[in-house]
Order: structure tokens, then sequence, then C-alpha cells
């Protein structure tokens, strides 16, 4: 039988209570760790239909629930024994179904990452 918890703050151990719309305001809404060279293929996910391998260094996470608008937080990291990580690839393509992520070497040029983390939180449709 499917049911449903209905409360409006949760209380800790210590007795403080917090609102349930900061929990749930303040959860990532889509998370994806995945290896971005070779075959691109995530490790573990949140949200996350699919992964597209666009070029050197640019990858598209695709979500299963999109984003009631393109204004929700995304950030991106990238393991480099070089020193660079990872950005997004403009504000025009973090779309409501989609966010498209670049990684750079120390050349400061697009190369593929071992470790290609992707966290987003904002408001599901």
């Amino acid at each position: 039988m499917a049911g449903k918890i209905i409360a409006d703050t949760i209380e800790t151990g210590a007795g403080a209570d917090i609102s349930t719309s900061y929990v749930v305001n303040g959860s990532a809404k889509a998370w994806v760790n995945f290896n971005g060279t070779g075959t691109i293929a995530a490790r573990d996910s949140l949200n996350v239909a699919s992964l597209t391998d666009n070029s050197t260094g640019d990858y598209k996470v695709n979500y299963s629930n999109s984003f009631s608008n393109d204004d929700y937080s995304a950030t991106v990291s990238a393991n480099s024994s070089s020193g660079l990580i990872g950005t997004l690839e403009s504000e025009a393509t973090m779309l409501t179904g989609s966010t498209e992520v670049n990684t750079y070497g120390g050349s400061i040029s697009k190369s593929d990452h071992a470790v290609v983390c992707l966290q987003t939180l904002g408001d599901l449709a």
C-alpha cells in the first residue's frame, strides 16, 4: 500500500526543529560521478538519464526529471594532476533537461578526465 508522510518540521536528536522546506529546497536534485575518458560511463548518479560525449572535454548530462526552469545552480569538478577542473559550458547550455559540462587540462584546452562530477540544485518540474 502506498502512503505519504506530511510534516512541516523535522526534529533533530538535540530537539531543534528544522523546516521541511529547508530540507527539500537545500537537497541536490541531480548529481553524477562519471568516467570522462574513453567510453564515458556513470559510476553513480541521482536523476541522471544519460551522458553524452560531445567531444574531448565536452559532455552533456541529461536528466531523468527536468528542472522547472533553467535558473538552477550547478557545480562541476574534475580530477587533474595538471591543475584544472571543470566548468559549465555557458548559461545557454544549462537547459531544463540537461547541462553541458567542459573539462580542461593544464594547457587550458579541453581534455578528458577520469573523474567528472556535477551537482545541481533547484526546483524540479
